[in-house]
């Protein structure tokens, strides 16, 4: 596992995103169309593929701080289209902790980074949980994606082992900054199950109470 640790770069390119969170072995499409990350993915083309997906503490910023933590994917696939954006697939790899922001002459923004607190998101060991711990998440979630308008293929989901489902719903779900942080940094699925779970709670019971009041 260290050997896989110390392949990982110290230093990547990070890309703000705001309610954006991935996990690793997990896929996602991204439309990249601002100049500073076009230079961004053709630099990354160029080396290893990997940038830092990382949440913004302000989304009102043009510099906003950045949490700590964040995850870094390989770009897997890439298309370019007529009017000039990039189409990449991005698949995360591992989490990491940001350890300084390092100073560049580049559009986009760059730090040194640390994996090691995240080696475990290199194992391919799956840890037990049953469906039927997933069952009343799956209720409340379906209801809380109804009420926000979100459409989410659930067939398809269930179709997924149980770690891609709980981190795709955690990505997807319609949470806050802050909670999606929240589930990001969770130290391990389980917790992640827990949090979720948490979550949803203050979600119902926010629900109910305005129920009541009206």
């Amino acid at each position: 596992m260290k050997k896989k640790i110390d392949n990982l770069p110290n230093k990547i390119p990070v890309f703000p995103l705001s309610n954006f969170i991935i996990f690793p072995r997990t896929t996602v499409p991204l439309n990249i169309f601002e100049p500073r990350y076009i230079d961004m993915i053709d630099d990354a083309m160029k080396s290893n593929r990997i940038i830092g997906m990382v949440q913004p503490k302000e989304s009102n910023q043009n510099v906003p701080n950045l949490y700590n933590i964040g995850c870094a994917g390989r770009i897997t696939s890439f298309n370019e289209t007529n009017d000039g954006r990039y189409l990449i697939v991005l698949v995360g790899i591992s989490r990491f902790k940001i350890v300084e922001e390092l100073k560049n002459n580049k559009l986009y923004r760059e730090c040194s980074v640390d994996f090691s607190d995240f080696n475990f998101d290199l194992e391919e060991n799956k840890e037990e949980i049953k469906f039927s711990e997933l069952k009343p998440i799956f209720n409340e979630l379906k209801s809380l994606f109804n009420k926000e308008g979100y459409t989410i293929n659930w067939k398809e989901l269930e179709k997924q082992s149980l770690d891609q489902t709980i981190n795709a719903l955690s990505m997807a779900s319609p949470f806050s900054l802050e909670e999606k942080q929240a589930l990001l940094e969770t130290n391990n699925l389980n917790d992640r199950r827990k949090k979720l779970e948490k979550i949803l709670l203050t979600y119902t019971v926010d629900n109910f109470s305005n129920k009541t009041l009206q």
